[in-house]
């Protein structure tokens, strides 16, 4: 095989991957512009119930948003909140994934209380949250750190169990501890799945805050701003941040998406997720 097909061969690859990246793209972008017009007709047509204002309308609605004040400084506050509580999930995840996952007797000692809490949903924890930490900021913070450590914590462990033992043991040969053979070949091998637990935790950290928000709006948000507009019987409102508050979660994990298969662009290759 020459040089030219050489180098051509990944370009070609890349541009099948990209054709099929924006024929999906295409497709959703059809399909949201269909149920859009679906509503809307169902709207007119008297076959939804009368209160619901038009999809229109509510797009209208949303257009408008981003000029109030008001809403742009609550969804700072909610993004501030998703920031911070994934930044210390982060912080604290990762580290107990790599100590849970590289010393058995501490991952056979701490599995039970993981299965445990694990599948505690973390709307339940919210009444504990608010009376624990009585800043809605703070409870928000603390609600998404508990939500998002999981993901992170599990695909760490899991990751660093993916780790070739062949390249554990030539470091060890050549007279490398424990803590470099982690840091040297345990931790890159294991970032693909941490930053797949990052994504993961990115999709859930505005459910999380938003349904804090919602039970404790005393702390401003979308939550906040969704419960004032229902107390004015604004349902435009409602459904219009409804729309951006689905909007950012999209574009976030869109986001965090192209930025993970760019930085682990290898990892995909070896593993068929870009072929």
């Amino acid at each position: 095989m020459t040089g030219q097909e050489l180098v051509a061969e990944p370009e070609a690859g890349r541009r099948r991957v990209t054709r099929r990246v924006l024929g999906r793209g295409t497709l959703g972008v059809i399909g949201v512009v269909g149920f859009l017009a679906v509503a809307e007709l169902a709207g007119r047509a008297g076959l939804l119930p009368g209160f619901l204002p038009y999809a229109s309308h509510v797009l209208a609605t949303a257009a408008g948003l981003p000029l109030d004040a008001g809403f742009r400084a609550d969804v700072l506050a909610t993004l501030a909140a998703c920031a911070t509580g994934l930044a210390i999930a982060v912080a604290v995840a990762v580290p107990a994934g790599l100590l849970l996952g590289t010393v058995p007797f501490m991952e056979r000692s701490a599995r039970p209380l993981v299965e445990f809490l694990r599948p505690i949903p973390s709307v339940s924890l919210i009444p504990l949250a608010v009376f624990l930490f009585p800043a809605g900021q703070d409870a928000k913070v603390a609600l998404v750190v508990y939500t998002c450590s999981w993901p992170l914590l599990i695909n760490t462990m899991y990751g660093l169990g993916d780790v070739d033992p062949l390249a554990k043991e030539t470091l060890r040969g050549f007279g490398f501890g424990p803590l470099s053979v982690v840091l040297r070949v345990s931790l890159p091998s294991a970032a693909p799945f941490i930053a797949t637990g990052v994504r993961i935790a990115v999709s859930v950290t505005l459910i999380v805050a938003v349904s804090v928000e919602l039970l404790a709006p005393g702390g401003g948000g979308i939550g906040a701003f969704l419960s004032l507009a229902g107390s004015a019987n604004r349902l435009d409102r409602m459904l219009a941040a409804t729309v951006w508050a689905g909007f950012i979660g999209l574009a976030a994990n869109l986001l965090f998406t192209a930025a993970e298969r760019r930085v682990f662009r290898w990892h995909h290759a070896r593993t068929g997720g870009a072929a």
